[in-house]
């Protein structure tokens, strides 16, 4: 608005004669006189500095009027102005490289971790096969890196010698008429599958090597075999597993948490079959815990399968029809499944 005044006394002063333009020349020098001792520094505007840009250009005596500001002032917003200028003529809507994606960021963190081994090349590669053109470059820069040397995880290492491990143990299951009987338990690693079962009252070394010859039989035996150091694995017992060309691990003494599959197994069984019924006789506990491994085998699920049983269960989609219930182990147990 001060631009605005300015000017229009500009032209009004140009059709006014001398003798009123001197005098009102000099009115106004007077209040800006006064108005410069009262303020310290004026407070001024864009619209005022633009004001004095283009008055600079257009008279060769501005310098001599300027009271508000110095001369050099001016210049300064001239050039900063033209800075501005430049700065908008160059600028660029989308510099540098386009943005990664998010989920391509994710994926290449995720591929780094789950494959500790893998370098960019190798990642980039799989990222090619999923469809996703990203440069080598942009792949080492989102991988994650390790500090020490790349190594597979335990649980890794584990699975991949799940297929040639093997664990036996027994436990002691007490009848009615307070006998005890021992049952006799081989899991194979392998989708924790229990391939043999039996109970005896006498568990003597010739009987445990029987139980391990009906276990593994015409070259089904696993390449290890983790056991504790019970009696009942004596001389014979190595000489037979030997032959059979399986080797051995024993435990350190009274630690069966170095077993802990099948020590969960036998867990297992205790509490979801044998804490709920009363042993009457071998007979009648190797029946129970037959059916139980029935159970075990088709229908109980486990975590550590992917929330899948030992014999792998199909997804039954919701058109199959209504959900029924299955009793299973006499009822303590039951599998649900959808009927068309």
């Amino acid at each position: 608005m001060g631009a605005l005044k300015a000017v229009f006394f500009f032209v009004r002063g140009i059709l006014k004669g001398r003798t009123a333009l001197a005098l009102e020349n000099l009115a106004l020098r007077q209040q800006l006189l006064v108005l410069e001792r009262s303020v310290k520094r004026p407070a001024l505007r864009t619209r005022d500095r633009v004001f004095w840009l283009w008055i600079s250009k257009l008279w060769k005596g501005w310098r001599n009027c300027l009271v508000l500001v110095q001369p050099e002032t001016v210049i300064a917003w001239h050039r900063q102005g033209f800075k501005l200028y430049w700065r908008w003529k160059s600028r660029n809507p989308a510099p540098g490289r386009p943005k990664v994606e998010r989920d391509i960021r994710d994926l290449i963190r995720r591929m780094s971790k789950e494959n500790p081994t893998w370098g960019a090349p190798r990642i980039q590669s799989e990222l090619v096969l999923l469809g996703y053109e990203v440069a080598e470059s942009t792949v080492s820069k989102y991988m994650v890196c390790e500090k020490n040397p790349p190594s597979q995880t335990w649980r890794t290492f584990l699975a991949n010698h799940e297929d040639c491990l093997a664990s036996v143990d027994f436990f002691t299951v007490p009848t009615a008429t307070f006998r005890v009987l021992y049952c006799f338990v081989v899991l194979c690693h392998k989708r924790r599958g229990i391939v043999h079962v039996n109970v005896t009252a006498n568990p003597t070394e010739r009987w445990t090597v029987q139980q391990i010859i009906e276990a593994f039989p015409y070259e089904t035996a696993p390449r290890y075999l983790i056991r504790d150091r019970a009696s009942n694995y004596g001389n014979w017992f190595r000489r037979r597993v030997k032959n059979m060309g399986i080797d051995e691990v024993v435990i350190a003494p009274r630690s069966p948490w170095q077993t802990p599959f099948v020590e969960r197994v036998i867990g297992s069984i205790r509490r979801e079959c044998l804490d709920h019924v009363i042993v009457l006789n071998e007979a009648y506990l190797l029946r129970i815990v037959s059916n139980y491994l029935g159970y075990y085998h088709d229908s109980r699920t486990h975590l550590s399968l992917e929330r899948n049983s030992p014999n792998p269960r199909e997804v039954e989609p919701r058109s199959r029809g209504k959900i029924v219930a299955i009793p299973q182990v006499g009822g303590l147990h039951h599998r649900y499944t959808r009927a068309a």
